[in-house]
């Protein structure tokens, strides 16, 4: 039997709007994830994912993170990337008092996978490996100059000047059903402030620097046609990972969000089986 409940999340120690967390459970499972969202996106959108996994006897704990799905916080911004840090350490005392005792694998995709790799990189972890679906390491179409510099005139003088991301459905996924459901989702939001911007980008160069760092288990999924991550940025940090222990799984013809491709079963399947592996 799968157990599933969802709610505000009130913080401990670290600093910040209330989050939301949606929890799926098997009656005995083996491993915990802990599930970070992209950009814009909540957690709610991966129950579909955390079902199939919970059949495999794996529980998954996802957090909204601030200004997303229905965590407090303004849409589309922090002042400081470690913010969204902060928001990572609670989903790990959620995972600790959810599912006290188990193998815990920190799993992000896209944002959250910028957020999940940033954690595991800033010093030890108690997380057992990391999980990585189109990370966000940098943007799949160059940013022009004068719109980068713009951002950090802005990140200045307007830091909270938000501007349109760009993300559609069409470019999330070929399923129109999911594609459709992504464009209407009143939770999911299509803008991004000038802060964001610069913060987010200073973390992509720290991440992809400090890759060497890592010793954590990598799986990083990728879809070879992702029109919004960068998929070569996604290789160059696989490929500069410290990790002795290290899988790229790159698929042909797919968008940005693996798990909600008309196959999406098979990647949960491969990610389950890499997650019970390195549990």
């Amino acid at each position: 039997m799968t157990v599933r409940d969802e709610g505000p999340w009130k913080r401990g120690e670290t600093p910040g709007p209330t989050l939301y967390f949606h929890a799926t459970s098997p009656s005995d499972p083996r491993v915990v994830v802990g599930l970070l969202h992209g950009y814009g996106d909540h957690g709610a959108r991966y129950a579909h994912v955390a079902d199939a996994w919970a059949e495999r006897g794996i529980a998954t704990m996802a957090l909204d993170m601030r200004g997303h799905g229905k965590a407090e916080g303004r849409r589309g911004h922090c002042d400081r990337f470690q913010e969204f840090l902060d928001d990572a350490a609670e989903l790990r005392r959620l995972v600790s008092q959810r599912a006290p005792g188990l193998p815990a694998v920190l799993f992000g995709h896209s944002l959250g996978g910028l957020v999940a790799t940033s954690v595991v990189l800033a010093g030890p972890s108690p997380w057992r490996a990391l999980a990585l679906s189109a990370p966000f390491f940098w943007v799949a179409t160059a940013v022009p100059l004068a719109k980068r510099l713009a951002g950090k005139v802005a990140t200045r003088i307007a830091p909270r000047l938000a501007m349109s991301s760009g993300l559609r459905g069409k470019d999330m996924t070929h399923d129109a059903e999911r594609a459709r459901a992504y464009d209407d989702d009143p939770l999911v939001f299509k803008t991004a402030t000038a802060r964001w911007f610069t913060e987010t980008a200073a973390a992509q160069a720290r991440a992809v620097a400090n890759a060497p760092s890592l010793s954590l288990p990598l799986l990083v999924v990728a879809g070879l046609s992702d029109p919004v991550a960068s998929v070569p940025r996604a290789r160059a940090f696989f490929d500069a990972a410290g990790s002795s222990d290290k899988t790229w799984d790159g698929r042909e013809g797919l968008f940005h969000e693996v798990l909600n491709e008309v196959e999406w079963r098979p990647i949960a399947d491969r990610f389950a089986d890499w997650i019970l592996a390195h549990a």
